[in-house]
């Protein structure tokens, strides 16, 4: 194929292949963007083309795959507001503990809660009627427990 078969294949068919990326749902920016990198790759590697009649089809393919790079980088870079940015004060962190607290036994809970007021662990021993150094076992296996639920239960904080 030569450069001005290709340059009237290329003419031709632009849009067919924009319209092709944005049936699949690809915003019409990177739909553009996209098409006309797969043309460049194309006609870069016209060479491995075996069959002329397949151009149309072989762009389209290289097309789809660069949207697919594309949106998998527009993913990795959404941009959050944050509850500042929004006007709002929200304490995320409170709501993300009590997520957690809720998904502990009532045993945990206590022993956590305890800890997240501030009491020691003689004081918490002390109001349980056990010792201190059971008191500190009782809490590390606590926060054991409410780690490994957040994990299995795929918890995302809000």
């Amino acid at each position: 194929m030569d450069a001005n078969v290709f340059a009237n294949a290329y003419e031709t068919a632009r849009k067919s292949t924009i319209n092709f990326l944005t049936s699949r749902g690809i915003p019409l920016d990177t739909a553009v963007e996209c098409t006309q990198a797969a043309w460049v790759t194309g006609w870069e590697r016209l060479v491995q083309l075996r069959d002329d009649s397949f151009l149309v089809s072989w762009i389209n393919v290289i097309a789809l795959n660069y949207s697919r790079k594309a949106m998998r980088k527009a993913t990795c870079h959404v941009e959050w507001k944050s509850h500042r940015e929004a006007g709002e004060e929200m304490n995320l962190s409170a709501i993300d503990v009590a997520q957690i607290l809720q998904s502990c036994s009532p045993r945990d809970r206590a022993v956590l809660e305890g800890q997240l007021i501030g009491r020691s662990a003689q004081e918490l021993a002390a109001e349980a009627g056990m010792t201190e150094s059971a008191m500190r076992i009782r809490c590390m296996r606590a926060r054991r427990a409410a780690r490994l639920r957040c994990e299995t239960r795929s918890f995302v904080p809000a």
